[in-house]
């Protein structure tokens, strides 16, 4: 059972950009360092979409909420693509439309946050204090969930739980999001 590669490659294209969005948004909720080069290149790459919005929409304290919104209408440009080349054209239901998509981004920054503690554990394990950007960048992304979860999981003479805790809550919320849309 194939895949139409048309469909495939608006797919991975959208969802792509979805990404870099989303990290736009995650580093900038994180307050990630802005002068480390992996930034520097996802502020550039988002910055020539993002601009004429980021005119249009007041910010949210410090907050830019713009790459959100590009994220949700990308989203939303996906969903009704892919309709209209399954059925030849849209019927759906615009606010079915737009649930989908807003449990997608959720997801999607659920699946971020899932890989990058991954991640940071990896890199606890095998090169701690690393001065390359991606480790210090991940460790900038995951330090406020850590920081959260052992507050409810205090470390135990050296091991940290946290992650276990941080794995278990990203599954209940993506199974609850699951049913949101069955």
């Amino acid at each position: 059972m194939g895949q139409d590669p048309i469909t495939l490659i608006i797919r991975t294209l959208g969802e792509l950009f979805i990404f870099i969005l989303l990290m736009r948004f995650l580093l900038q909720l994180a307050r990630a360092d802005y002068y480390n080069p992996i930034s520097q290149s996802i502020v550039r790459l988002t910055q020539p979409v993002l601009a004429p919005l980021q005119k249009l929409l007041p910010k949210a304290g410090r907050m830019d909420l713009s790459p959100l919104v590009v994220a949700l209408l990308v989203k939303l440009g996906i969903f009704t693509a892919l309709i209209m080349m399954a059925e030849g054209n849209v019927q759906a239901d615009m606010a079915s439309l737009v649930i989908y998509a807003v449990v997608g981004l959720l997801d999607s920054i659920l699946n971020i946050y899932f890989w990058a503690v991954i991640g940071s554990v990896i890199i606890s394990w095998v090169a701690p204090g690393s001065y390359h950007p991606a480790p210090q960048l991940i460790g900038q992304i995951t330090e406020p969930l850590f920081k959260l979860a052992q507050k409810v999981i205090p470390p135990l003479g050296g091991l940290d739980l946290s992650p276990i805790l941080i794995f278990l809550t990203i599954q209940i919320i993506q199974s609850q999001l699951a049913r949101l849309v069955m």
